[in-house]
């Protein structure tokens, strides 16, 4: 077995891999994400099911979704023995949760419990109806391996949480990835580079091997990061090499041997920028890229709500010196330097009164007297979104797609 990841969820390189998956299941159902529904990577998906003897049913989704999309794409798995989703990050959010859902009435129970709270733990089950197989289009989130789905609800995103979330398997090929557009390359980098970074730096305690791992991950995230960048600088798309490099170590960012005894709630930044990116209509990297420097700012000038000064800078001076040009000595100006070196959009705008209602929706959903925010107050969030955030007049935002 070629296994590129290890973990729960198995991790396999290359599409032929997939007729491994479907040996003896004959009724295969493929939920495809529209922007790849006629492309080369389904075609060829196609033919190694054919060759395999699996008859495969087709299903092609748009957006992101929601509880009432997400029943009806339950129903529509009742007879599937394998389920191949095949797309970006919300897409297999989707083919995660209605796969679960479909033998699964608690889960569904579970979600449209009326609660502020932003997020929802599903029982403790790695029990799933139907296999799920993963083929990832886009970079960064790690969907593919991950126990989390994003689900669109009345009262905003929502973060929904369990073990049963987890496909069975994820395929990993470079085709899969090789019309990704270069910006979207770099904000794949950031995304994974941010989600190994954040829960440590966000936990003020030494954890010296878990901190070793986490390290060695950031630095190779960033000179992969500055390989897609120099790449897109002479005008070369960047390779099947590279491209799978990203995967798969986006794929670690999610692993628990990277986390374990962290504390849980050391991720504030990204539960502020879920909601900015929500509210401002633009992409959830944007959010990022935009929240990111102030937030390393607040933590460097000590406030230890958001996170350890003194373990930002450690980290910090190790990734300013893995690129070609050493970046500034402070974390805030030097990772506004990386982003803008990058090529990735980190200027929103929004009016006074907008930012108020963030403020407001980011401390009922995941603070007063909720875990998430610890002792974080309106004032507070407001504050960071106040500087992540410019004035209407000078800066535009970034669309979301």
């Amino acid at each position: 077995m070629n296994a590129c990841v290890g973990g729960p969820t198995q991790t396999l390189c290359g599409l032929e891999r997939i007729a491994e998956l479907v040996a003896g299941r004959r009724r295969t159902a493929l939920l495809i994400d529209s922007g790849v529904a006629d492309s080369e990577l389904v075609e060829r998906i196609g033919s190694v099911l054919a060759q395999a003897g699996a008859r495969g049913s087709y299903t092609v989704l748009t957006g992101a979704g929601d509880l009432r999309g997400l029943d009806v794409l339950a129903d529509a798995l009742a007879d599937a023995e394998l389920v191949l989703g095949i797309g970006g990050g919300s897409l297999l959010d989707q083919a995660k949760l209605a796969t679960l859902m479909r033998t699964n009435p608690d889960v569904r129970a579970r979600v449209t419990v009326p609660q502020r709270s932003g997020l929802v733990l599903l029982p403790a089950t790695r029990l799933r109806g139907v296999p799920l197989v993963a083929v990832p289009t886009t970079l960064g989130t790690g969907s593919e391996v991950s126990g989390v789905v994003c689900l669109a609800s009345p009262q905003g995103k929502r973060l929904v949480m369990g073990e049963g979330l987890r496909p069975q398997a994820a395929v990993l090929d470079p085709l899969a990835t090789a019309t990704l557009p270069g910006e979207l390359l770099a904000e794949g980098v950031l995304e994974a580079l941010f989600r190994v970074t954040s829960p440590y730096v966000g936990d003020l305690r030494d954890l010296p091997s878990e901190d070793a791992l986490v390290e060695a991950v950031a630095e190779r995230l960033v000179r992969l990061g500055h390989e897609v960048n120099l790449a897109r600088r002479v005008g070369h798309r960047p390779d099947g090499r590279l491209r799978t490099d990203i995967a798969r170590l986006s794929g670690h960012t999610h692993a628990q041997w990277l986390h374990f005894g962290r504390e849980p709630y050391a991720v504030k930044g990204w539960l502020v920028a879920n909601e900015l990116s929500s509210a401002l209509g633009v992409r959830k990297m944007t959010a990022v890229a935009a929240l990111l420097p102030p937030l390393w700012r607040a933590i460097a000038d000590g406030d230890e709500r958001f996170g350890s000064a003194r373990r930002l800078l450690r980290i910090w001076e190790r990734l300013r010196t893995a690129g070609p040009v050493v970046l500034p000595a402070d974390p805030a100006r030097g990772m506004a330097d990386l982003i803008d070196g990058w090529g990735i959009g980190r200027h929103v705008t929004g009016p006074a009164q907008q930012l108020d209602g963030i403020a407001r929706a980011t401390v009922r959903a995941w603070g007063a007297g909720l875990p998430m925010l610890g002792e974080l107050a309106q004032g507070d969030v407001r504050a960071l979104l106040a500087e992540a955030v410019g004035e209407p007049a000078a800066v535009t935002a970034a669309p979301a797609v």
